[in-house]
């Protein structure tokens, strides 16, 4: 009898609700999911928008440096990079949401910052679980990927 192989595992830190901070991590989960990976993504501090009913609809694209400050400016770039990652044929992050939940990508929600921006479980995207950050660290630290983005 040959004991069972564990799935590899993946973990992918989303803390900003902007595109340039919903795509990585989705896409990276997605496709660790596709390799065969348990794969998870964490969001935590502003990423929890896109982990809230209707929130990643509203993702936008804040330019860098001073032109982010300009009024108007990430109206505009978003607008542009939609355009950008329509022409590409790339997914929009609704589509990617729904793709990595169809994947079987875990989206997990940062109980710490749920209780921070006074937020109830039932303004979730369908599916979504809990975790404090005990409970990410446990996951995270036999990871054979983690990261940041």
């Amino acid at each position: 009898m040959t004991a069972a192989k564990t799935k590899e595992t993946a973990a992918f830190i989303c803390s900003r609700d902007t595109l340039d901070g919903a795509y990585p991590p989705l896409i990276l989960a997605i496709n660790a999911a596709r390799a065969g990976m348990e794969a998870k993504v964490f969001f935590t501090f502003m990423g929890i928008n896109l982990a809230c009913k209707g929130g990643i609809e509203k993702a936008k694209f804040i330019p860098p440096g001073v032109m982010g400050a300009v009024p108007g400016m990430s109206a505009i770039a978003t607008g542009m990079m939609k355009k950008k990652i329509d022409k590409a044929q790339i997914p929009s992050l609704p589509e990617l949401m729904e793709m990595a939940q169809l994947e079987g990508v875990e989206l997990v929600v940062c109980r710490m910052t749920i209780d921070m921006m006074e937020l109830k479980e039932d303004q979730l995207v369908e599916g979504s679980i809990v975790w404090n950050a005990e409970d990410f660290i446990k996951y995270a630290k036999d990871c054979k990927i983690c990261l940041f983005i």
